[in-house]
């Protein structure tokens, strides 16, 4: 995969029109339309909210919890769609893969960019509660950007690794779906980390962010609304290896899927 072939102008046009294609079909005869992109996050996040911190407890004494819970939802419904609509779309496309001959892999990247367009426009609920709840924007926040480019490379090679699998395995579908739910509660969305360094200890809590999604979104979060309010992997590891880990994860899934999915798209037609 050149870079001067992923962006040259013709796979720029195709993958413009794919985009767009995947957002009007996903609400297609829907009442609310695109509004869904909003709302759904905003109900889920009405839920974990009333459970999860006025029942519950959880967060309490936590300045900006509501916020922190609300972004790791947004980031995490984010990686989800990525993944899973990358991997399911080269199956999807099948018909005009076996009709027309070029890059396969524009194909799994529409399928990341339609989730990245969902998530920016999430965005922008979160940051109106961000305002609601008073929310100091400090320097460090400029560099939240990186943390979500981090977060949507990683969904990217996973999606290929996935799509490449899940032609010739559709079973891999099931078990993506399980490890999803596993990972989101092994994952700090919900619960703060410091609920799990005071009732398990400091190792689960240190197990949990060798994690890579649980690593970029308490560094988005740390980023946002500063890292005296929530824990990041800076202040579990002290050893820079186990610091360094997640990302040498990341950049692993991202060569891997890569290399997998270029080895095998050439099977695709005959296998979808």
């Amino acid at each position: 995969m050149k870079l001067s072939n992923i962006f040259s102008r013709k796979n720029r046009i195709l993958l413009r029109e794919l985009v767009i294609t995947d957002f009007k079909l996903r609400y297609q005869g829907s009442a609310l339309g695109y509004l869904w992109s909003l709302l759904k996050p905003l109900m889920l996040f009405a839920i974990m909210y009333i459970v999860f911190v006025r029942f519950l407890r959880f967060g309490a004494g936590i300045p900006h919890y509501a916020v922190s819970l609300l972004l790791g939802l947004v980031l995490w419904t984010f990686f989800v769609e990525a993944t899973t609509q990358g991997m399911q779309a080269i199956a999807a496309r099948g018909d005009i893969i076996r009709k027309i001959n070029f890059p396969k892999y524009i194909i799994v990247i529409s399928g990341t960019v339609s989730a990245l367009i969902n998530l920016v426009l999430n965005f922008i609920v979160v940051f109106i509660f961000m305002l609601f709840d008073g929310v100091h924007f400090g320097w460090s926040s400029l560099l939240f950007p990186l943390s979500v480019l981090a977060l949507y490379a990683f969904s990217l090679g996973l999606a290929f690794l996935l799509a490449a699998v899940f032609v010739k395995y559709r079973d891999i579908g099931h078990l993506w779906e399980v490890l999803l739910q596993g990972l989101f509660y092994a994952t700090p969305i919900i619960y703060p980390l410091n609920l799990v360094i005071t009732g398990v200890g400091a190792y689960a809590a240190q197990l949990l962010m060798l994690n890579p999604v649980a690593v970029l979104i308490q560094q988005a979060r740390g980023l946002v609304v500063g890292h005296q309010n929530v824990i990041t992997a800076d202040q579990i590891f002290s050893n820079p290896f186990y610091l360094l880990l997640p990302y040498l994860i990341i950049v692993g899934i991202i060569v891997l899927g890569a290399f997998y999915f270029r080895r095998t798209q050439s099977k695709f037609a005959e296998q979808v």
